[in-house]
């Protein structure tokens, strides 16, 4: 029976070539948090987002965007609360598995790992497509696929190195984006901006409404896996102090970022020739300032910080939420293992890998509910994101009533009505999201059922196994 998250972390199994136990080790302050709850998302303010506009047009997307960002600071806010109370690696899955036990923590655990696995592949498609605008002979999947060798390496070679080239990253990137909104001003036009805005019409009606519902997943993606920096609350000193305070920060920062980016990138030109393209901010300051500018090339180089901050800050997310399931018996046991030197979860990273360089170099023969393979994989990411919501924040009400006595260094402001909107929000946003894009959600579906199907045989085969064990010796 895996242990409960409420007692302390067990140990991951000693390697053969190490004396005694391997621990994740806590070497992050707030500032190195704050650079990772906001490179974890920073990449959606370069790209995804727009195709968004296809769906809702400018002026649609600003409501879907208004009404995710007040979904996701109502999330932020009693996530807060539930990470300084259980500080674990595995975040959801600790949760629910405090509040409801194994099987719904195994399925909050695994839409979890679906959120985290499946964003990286879209972000490194996106750095090969930035990379293929500077050097067009570079092909955009061999780009991305040696992103993933890169800074799979990287995160194994220790947490300090990879989550200081995180906040390095991570400012860089917040540079490059006040560049992009300063250069393309003076091209800014209110009139492009609202043009054909409310889903190709001047005017709203009843009919801009579907739209909108149907671009949500692009607007989550503007904060998507801001939450995953619970994933190392066991590498955070003094987690109940530095977690509350890089939450805050990146939610401000990254909304300030959201509204910034779209409404300039839109009403520089045509809106509508960006909504289906993996480089929107390159091509729309390209209408601003022409092919031979230097900015065009700067923003290409630093837009790149944007991209690598996230891809890297997923790849640190999953790998901790795999490494946490398999260290309770939830996943196989191989995925539990730290490196013997470094302390960091190897086979865990290695094994997400595995599934970003299938998702890369099927990208051109795979098409998901006749969307491009990388609006796609958003997609499917953001299903994940939405059912661990739901279940985190049904988490946090049942621990309120079942353990009122859990010490609670942080608790959720404006209590039930703040996590009761983000329970509400993000359960018309799945339900939403699955009425819009039913072969999306078919095959995740399918996912879901498969690993969940595989866990409760895998826990009868073991319960069967104890039982003829303990009847043997008997």
């Amino acid at each position: 029976m895996p242990a409960s998250p409420l007692s302390p972390a067990r140990p991951s199994p000693p390697s053969p070539a190490h004396a005694g136990p391997v621990h994740l080790r806590r070497r992050l302050g707030a500032f190195h948090l704050w650079g990772i709850a906001v490179g974890l998302v920073i990449s959606g303010e370069y790209f995804g987002w727009s195709y968004g506009w296809t769906a809702a047009g400018t002026l649609g997307f600003v409501v879907t965007t208004v009404m995710v960002a007040l979904m996701y600071s109502a999330l932020i806010f009693s996530y807060t609360e539930l990470t300084t109370s259980i500080p674990h690696a595995g975040g959801p899955f600790a949760y629910v598995l405090a509040a409801y036990g194994p099987v719904p923590a195994f399925i909050a655990g695994l839409a979890s790992i679906v959120e985290l696995v499946f964003a990286p592949p879209a972000i490194a498609l996106a750095i090969g497509a930035y990379l293929h605008v500077q050097y067009p002979h570079v092909s955009a999947r061999a780009a991305a696929g040696g992103a993933y060798v890169v800074f799979m390496a990287l995160n194994i070679a220790g947490v300090s190195i990879a989550a200081a080239f995180e906040l390095v990253v991570t400012i860089a990137a917040i540079a490059e984006l006040l560049v992009f909104m300063a250069v393309v001003a003076p091209g800014f036009s209110w009139a492009n901006f609202v043009h054909d805005g409310w889903a190709g019409s001047d005017t709203f009606t009843l009919h801009a409404i579907p739209g909108i519902l149907a671009a949500a997943p692009f607007a989550i993606w503007f904060f998507l896996a801001i939450e995953g920096v619970a994933m190392t609350a066991e590498e955070a000193r003094d987690p109940q102090r530095t977690i509350p305070m890089a939450y805050v920060a990146g939610i401000v920062t990254l909304m300030l970022l959201a509204f910034g980016v779209m409404v300039m990138a839109a009403g520089v030109g045509d809106w509508k020739a960006l909504a289906n393209i993996n480089d929107p901010l390159p091509q729309a300051m390209l209408s601003v300032v022409g092919p031979r500018s230097g900015y065009v090339h700067m923003l290409v180089w630093l837009g790149l910080f944007g991209l690598v901050a996230s891809f890297h800050g997923t790849i640190m997310g999953y790998s901790r939420q795999i490494y946490a399931m398999a260290r309770e018996g939830y996943l196989p046991a191989l995925l539990g293992r730290l490196h013997p030197r470094f302390g960091t979860p190897w086979a865990a990273i290695l094994a997400g890998g595995m599934v970003g360089f299938v998702a890369i170099y099927g990208d051109r023969h795979i098409t998901v509910g006749g969307q491009p393979l990388t609006a796609g994989i958003v997609t499917m990411s953001v299903f994940g994101a939405l059912t661990m919501y739901v279940l985190a924040m049904g988490s946090m009400f049942r621990l309120r009533r079942m353990r009122p006595d859990l010490h609670r260094p942080w608790r959720v402001p404006g209590y039930p009505v703040v996590p009761g909107f983000a329970l509400v929000a993000a359960t018309l946003s799945l339900l939403g999201m699955a009425a819009s894009n039913p072969a999306a959600f078919a095959l995740y579906a399918a996912i879901m059922a498969t690993g969940v199907g595989l866990f409760v045989l895998a826990r009868r085969h073991k319960r069967q196994a104890v039982m003829e064990k303990g009847a043997a010796m008997h």
